[in-house]
């Protein structure tokens, strides 16, 4: 999934900077707080080691913003929480760091390959050496989610998720950032596409609480809606 962050007729420039090899010792101290009574450990509880492993997440990821707001770096963590999703997005890289069997240490090389490769800021490398170091690398996804939350609250911002078949200019992703902006008053609208051969052509943009609201824009949806005024079975169309 690609991300295109738009204001109201612009494109904001994502913001990196190389880390330095004193990362923790430079960056501001990371404070996390749980609620009494609840432990931030998975168990086998099911529902409950679920809802706990959300509280986790949101109070690292709640740390995280506070940490950012207090040094004017929001936008550039922003940035910075976009590459891990991306680099997290891959199973393989979540089912390393909730191996077991794997030693600290290894993965500690790897967060630091992680960091220099993805040019994150010191507060951020510093970010992931607490979550490392409470053994809780492995809900970063959700921490990822949480965080971008925040900054949505923060910056007024609307998130839009576009699916098409191809991937579409970056002056149409604009004019959708328009579009969203004018429906839902929102300072700002971050742009997110992913392909979706399904929809034969065309696209949708889901926006709202959880992508609650949509608009269908794509052939299925007019195939489907030919068929429902002709009492027809819905076509399906060879891919």
């Amino acid at each position: 999934m690609s991300t295109l962050r738009l204001s109201p007729a612009t494109v904001s420039p994502k913001t990196t900077t190389t880390p330095s090899s004193s990362l923790r010792r430079r960056s501001p101290a990371l404070r996390v707080s749980y609620r009494r009574g609840l432990s931030g450990r998975r168990g086998g509880g099911g529902a409950l080691s679920c809802k706990m492993s959300d509280i986790t997440a949101a109070s690292y990821a709640q740390a995280l913003a506070d940490a950012a707001q207090s040094t004017s770096s929001l936008e550039g963590t922003m940035a910075d929480i976009e590459k891990l999703e991306k680099v997290f997005s891959d199973p393989a890289a979540t089912a390393f760091f909730s191996n077991p069997t794997i030693l600290p240490d290894k993965k500690k090389e790897v967060i630091d390959e992680i960091v220099k490769t993805s040019e994150l800021q010191p507060q951020t490398a510093n970010f992931l050496g607490v979550v490392l170091d409470g053994d809780r690398i492995d809900i970063l996804p959700e921490i990822v989610q949480e965080f971008e939350k925040s900054y949505n609250r923060l910056t007024n911002t609307e998130v839009a998720l576009v699916s098409s078949v191809v991937r579409l200019e970056s002056q149409d992703l604009a004019q959708i950032a328009q579009a969203v902006q004018k429906l839902t008053g929102a300072k700002n609208v971050r742009i997110k596409t992913v392909i979706d051969t399904s929809l034969v052509a065309g696209f949708t943009i889901r926006y709202g609480d959880s992508g609650s609201r949509m608009i269908d824009m794509s052939v299925k949806k007019q195939l489907e809606e030919i068929a429902s005024n002709l009492d027809m079975p819905t076509v399906s169309l060879p891919m």
